[in-house]
């Protein structure tokens, strides 16, 4: 079982690995759900971790709310990707939607063109939760297609517990087996066993998983 811990800021970090991470997924502001993190901060905890062997994923996003993204914060989220591949980090999670709440293909298209060509691991992160379920399949194929390998959901609405969605969560692994589906949302190193009697997975995410 790989454990992906969300942390804000670098002060955890060494605290988690210490703890069995295996895999940082970095960011800021965890009261809105993830910010992107100051360069200092990219810096510094990937040099660290590069030196322990975990990979880090750095949240790509400029701010809290909604994941309809306006021309000039697409513009942010660009120049902050060019700088997390200049630091070396092993990927992003990123999620960019349509007022629709459908992928915004043109803005993902952008992004991973950029990232693939220098080696940037792609994560689409909980915004697909916001998907219409009968439009998520056709989601996850396309993001696949496009170089995604992983996504994090935590399989329906928020107010949801993670086994309230387990039964749709499993529906997504089914649905192809290149693209790594990675649980997320209220899962912990108390409520992880339990978890397993019901969802197979071989990754997991959480801000207190270890």
């Amino acid at each position: 079982m790989l454990k992906e811990a969300c942390v804000e800021n670098f002060t955890n970090v060494p605290g988690v690995i210490a703890r069995g991470a295996k895999r940082i997924e970095l960011c800021d502001n965890l009261a809105v759900g993830g910010t992107t993190p100051s360069v200092g901060v990219i810096k510094i905890a990937t040099d660290y971790c590069s030196d322990k062997a975990v990979p880090v994923i750095v949240i790509l996003r400029p701010r809290g709310g909604d994941f309809v993204y306006s021309i000039m914060e697409k513009a942010i989220m660009m120049r902050d990707l060019e700088e997390i591949i200049a630091l070396h980090s092993h990927g992003i999670a990123v999620g960019a939607l349509t007022a629709a709440n459908e992928l915004d293909k043109p803005f993902l298209e952008e992004i991973t063109k950029l990232a693939i060509d220098n080696g940037i691991e792609l994560v689409f992160h909980m915004a697909f939760d916001h998907i219409p379920e009968d439009k998520q399949r056709d989601a996850l194929l396309w993001l696949g297609k496009i170089g995604f390998t992983r996504i994090l959901t935590h399989g329906g609405p928020a107010g949801n517990t993670i086994f309230d969605n387990a039964a749709h969560i499993a529906e997504l692994a089914k649905i192809s087996p290149d693209m790594t589906i990675l649980p997320g949302g209220g899962i912990t190193k108390d409520n992880l066993v339990e978890l397993e009697k019901v969802l197979e997975f071989t990754e997991v995410h959480g801000t207190r998983i270890v």
